[in-house]
C-alpha cells in the first residue's frame, strides 16, 4: 500500500514515486556556463620565440645529462631518491650467508695440529660442534668444519701412534737394561 502524494507545493524527499533530480553543476551559474577570467598580461614579458633552426647543436647534450643524473635505482645508504623505489635486500649481488666462527677456528686449530699435534683433537671436536651449529643456523662453513675433522682426527691417530710408540721405546729400553753391574 502507498501513500498519497503530499498536498499543496511541498515536495517530501522520501516519497518514493517523485523522480530524483540530478546534482547541481557548478560550472553552471542560472543555466548558464561560467566564462573563464583571463588573466592580467603582462606588459614587460618577454615574446615567446621560435628556436633558431642554424643554431649550433651540442651533439654530446643527452650524455652530460644522464653523467649529471644519478644512476636509476641507485640511492646511497640512508639517502631515497625522489622518483626512485627504495632498494630491498635480494635485488643486484646475492648475498652470501655468514660463516660460523666456529668452524674457522676447528679449521686452524687442526692445521695447527700439523706442527703440534696437541691441538689436533680440540680442532677435530670443535669441527662436530660447529657442524651442528652450522645445520640449525643455516650459516656457512660446513666444508671447514668437516676438513677440520678429517685432519684433526687423523692427526690425532699419529699422535697416538707417536705416543704409543715412545711408551713402548721406553718400557723395552727399561726391560732390556742390565741392573745387576750395581755401578751408575
Amino acid at each position: 500500500m502507498t501513500n498519497p502524494p503530499p498536498p499543496g507545493n511541498w515536495s517530501d524527499p522520501t516519497w518514493s514515486a517523485q523522480p530524483s533530480s540530478p546534482a547541481p553543476d557548478p560550472t553552471l551559474v542560472a543555466g548558464q556556463p561560467v566564462p573563464a577570467q583571463p588573466g592580467p598580461v603582462d606588459p614587460y614579458a618577454p615574446a615567446p620565440y621560435a628556436p633558431d633552426p642554424y643554431a649550433p647543436v651540442d651533439p654530446y647534450a643527452g650524455a652530460k645529462q644522464q653523467a649529471t643524473q644519478p644512476m636509476p635505482g641507485y640511492a646511497p645508504p640512508g639517502y631515497a631518491q625522489p622518483g626512485y623505489p627504495q632498494q630491498y635486500p635480494g635485488y643486484g649481488y646475492p648475498q652470501q650467508p655468514k660463516t660460523n666462527g666456529l668452524a674457522i677456528a676447528a679449521f686452524v686449530l687442526a692445521l695447527i695440529g700439523f706442527t703440534s699435534c696437541i691441538t689436533a683433537p680440540i680442532g677435530a671436536i670443535l669441527g662436530h660442534v660447529a657442524q651442528k651449529q652450522i645445520r640449525l643456523s643455516g650459516e656457512s662453513g660446513a666444508g671447514m668444519a668437516k676438513a677440520a675433522i678429517i685432519v684433526g682426527w687423523i692427526l690425532t691417530g699419529f699422535l697416538v701412534l707417536i705416543i704409543l710408540f715412545y711408551v713402548a721405546a721406553i718400557v723395552y729400553a727399561i726391560a732390556t737394561s742390565d741392573n745387576s753391574s750395581g755401578s751408575y
